[in-house]
Formats: structure tokens, C-alpha cells, sequence
């Protein structure tokens, strides 16, 4: 597949097998490329931290407060994303032009990891509804939880859902 194809056919997969584990070549695959994404000053100012097995079953219920991600009891893994300090030259760039880098960098890097993803046939899904501290407790983190992404198969039968995006004109405009 060619990066349009997988831009195309990557969906937020929110209907997991559970009967299907993935396999480690694919879990690397994935964090590989995620090794791989740009960040600022290369700092790469986050951690990964893979939960499968049992630990993905401790990490379902921190997702699915208020009735939220209610197919997350059947995600066979989670990528818990958590932030770290700046480089140095990244921390000067980000106080004098005021912007925050790190959440740029794992925005990036999100995007990287569901890419990938797709490429190796599994469905995924950013949550940004998670409890921070229990999540950090139970991955014996120190640094703040930015998101969670989770990984895994499809069930039999998902769609491909019609994407709704904006049109190219109302999404971009050309300065000459």
C-alpha cells in the first residue's frame, strides 16, 4: 500500500477481535516506525509504553469512564503515550516562540503508529479519554499520560465508513 492508499483505508477501529493477538513482528514494525518520526531537535520528548496480555486488561477499564470506549475491553494491545522533558534546544525554542513542541512531536508520532498500523492490516484509535493517574500507576510512569492508542484486528465484517473531510478549497488556501 502507498501512503494515499493507507491515508484512504485507516479508520478509527472501534470493533476488536479478541480472539486475535498480534503478533510481535508487527508490534516492532509498528514502534519502529514510530522510532522513526520527526520530532523537534530530535528530541523525541515521549515514552511508549506497549501493554498487552493482562496489562491491556488493566488498561481497558482506565479508557472507558462515563460509558466512553466501550470496545476497548476487547483491544489486545495499548500504546500508552506519555511525555517527557525537552532537549535542550527544543525547551529554548519552545519558551522564545511560544509553542508547544511536545504535543506536536506526539501528534506526529500518532499519526506515524496508526500509519503503520493500517500497513500491517490492523485497525487502530487515538483516545484522549483516559485516567491519567491510574494509567500512570499501573505503568509505573513519571511522566503525564497524552494519549492512548490502541492496536489490534478488526472483527470480521468492519466497513470501511465514507470519510467526511472538508474539501481541498476549504482547507487550503495558496499565497503566491
Amino acid at each position: 500500500m502507498n501512503f494515499n492508499e493507507i491515508a484512504r483505508n485507516r479508520q478509527s477501529c472501534r470493533s476488536y477481535n479478541p480472539e486475535r493477538n498480534v503478533e510481535e513482528e508487527k508490534i516492532f514494525a509498528v514502534l519502529e516506525s514510530a522510532r522513526l518520526s520527526p520530532s523537534a531537535c530530535n528530541g523525541q520528548p515521549y515514552h511508549i509504553t506497549v501493554c498487552k496480555g493482562e496489562a491491556a486488561k488493566k488498561i481497558a477499564p482506565c479508557v472507558q469512564g462515563m460509558g466512553m470506549n466501550r470496545f476497548a475491553s476487547d483491544v489486545p494491545v495499548f500504546l500508552v503515550i506519555s511525555e517527557k522533558p525537552y532537549v535542550k534546544t527544543a525547551a529554548v525554542g519552545s519558551k522564545l516562540k511560544h509553542n508547544d513542541y511536545r504535543s506536536i512531536d506526539i501528534g506526529i508520532l500518532s499519526a506515524y503508529i496508526t500509519a503503520e498500523a493500517a500497513s500491517q492490516g490492523l485497525g487502530s484509535c487515538i483516545l484522549g479519554w483516559f485516567d491519567s493517574e491510574k494509567i500512570e500507576s499501573l505503568c509505573s510512569l513519571d511522566g503525564t499520560v497524552r494519549l492512548v492508542i490502541t492496536l489490534g484486528y478488526p472483527k470480521d465484517g468492519e466497513v470501511l465508513r465514507e470519510k467526511k473531510r472538508k474539501t481541498i478549497d476549504e482547507l487550503v488556501s495558496f499565497v503566491d
